[in-house]
């Protein structure tokens, strides 16, 4: 792998698509002015090559080139299993 790479880990909150998952990054940054933390989240679409990701997933992603208009992240591993 590519160290170069972005990588991105979230929850998969979509898995109906063949081969696509749609995966939910949040990111907890402190305001600047107030002194608060504020959760920004962003939905990404990745390619699964096996359909081994399932809903509520625990997922990492690669960024890689694009495999269609919306599609430009890969599952590189699965982190953990839903419940």
């Amino acid at each position: 792998m590519d160290a170069k790479k972005k990588r991105l880990t979230g929850l998969v909150v979509s898995d109906k698509m063949d081969k696509t998952i749609v995966v939910e990054v949040s990111e907890r940054t402190l305001h600047p002015l107030y002194k608060k933390y504020v959760i920004s989240t962003k939905k990404v679409k990745a390619h699964d090559e096996k359909n081994d990701a399932n809903y509520g997933d625990t997922v990492r992603v690669v960024e890689c080139r694009h495999l269609s208009k919306d599609k430009c992240w890969r599952l590189e591993e699965v982190v953990e299993r839903a419940r």
